[in-house]
């Protein structure tokens, strides 16, 4: 039976103690059944893969909950000033997109649809407007809520043209038109 005390000491068995200290090896101790003394001992490397085997199983769990919980959180998503959107070469009557601290993903909103967009990956994805929350100037969406397999994309353009960056692609195969102009910074890259 493996027992952990506060001195970063495991006991293996009902004689033997491993001890760590940072900085230095494993130290495997042997304890006389009628004495108070302890001698060295030999550490099997079989033991030693146990150890560390049962280590990362105790730890495994409490990383993979922490990354569950950080992907289910809603996150805060803030309006882009001074975009523009353009569906099928007109402006739309409602819409608006959204960012992040995440570059290169944006959140477009077209009358009561939400699409995901990532620039990087060309990719676009239908979000279920009832999984979007309007918080004040934003939304409160969650990367959890989104869909297994983005939309078919096809005549992606990508182009720097002076002040914005434009983003043009297709719904579909013979869809709708969606163009989104992004303000770009003095440098070039894009402010959201």
């Amino acid at each position: 039976m493996w027992s952990l005390t506060f001195a970063n000491r495991v006991k293996v068995g009902a004689n033997h103690r491993i001890s760590y200290m940072p900085g230095q090896a494993l130290r495997c101790t042997h304890q006389a059944l009628r004495s108070n003394e302890s001698r060295p001992c030999m550490l099997f490397p079989s033991v030693l893969v146990a150890l560390v085997v049962a280590l990362v199983i105790a730890l495994l769990p409490c990383s993979a909950r922490s990354q569950t919980a950080e992907a289910s959180k809603p996150v805060e998503w803030k309006s882009v000033s001074f975009a523009i959107v353009r569906f099928n070469d007109e402006a739309p009557a409602s819409w608006n997109i959204y960012h992040t601290s995440k570059r290169g993903v944006l959140l477009v909103k077209l009358w009561k649809r939400y699409l995901l967009v990532n620039v990087l990956e060309h990719q676009v994805f239908d979000i279920d407007p009832g999984t979007v929350k309007p918080q004040g100037d934003g939304v409160q969406w969650s990367t959890s809520d989104m869909p297994e397999e983005p939309l078919e994309i096809t005549e992606w353009k990508d182009r720097n043209v002076g002040p914005v960056e434009r983003l043009r692609f297709r719904l579909g195969k013979d869809g709708h038109i969606l163009e989104l102009q992004i303000p770009l910074r003095a440098d070039g890259k894009p402010a959201y």
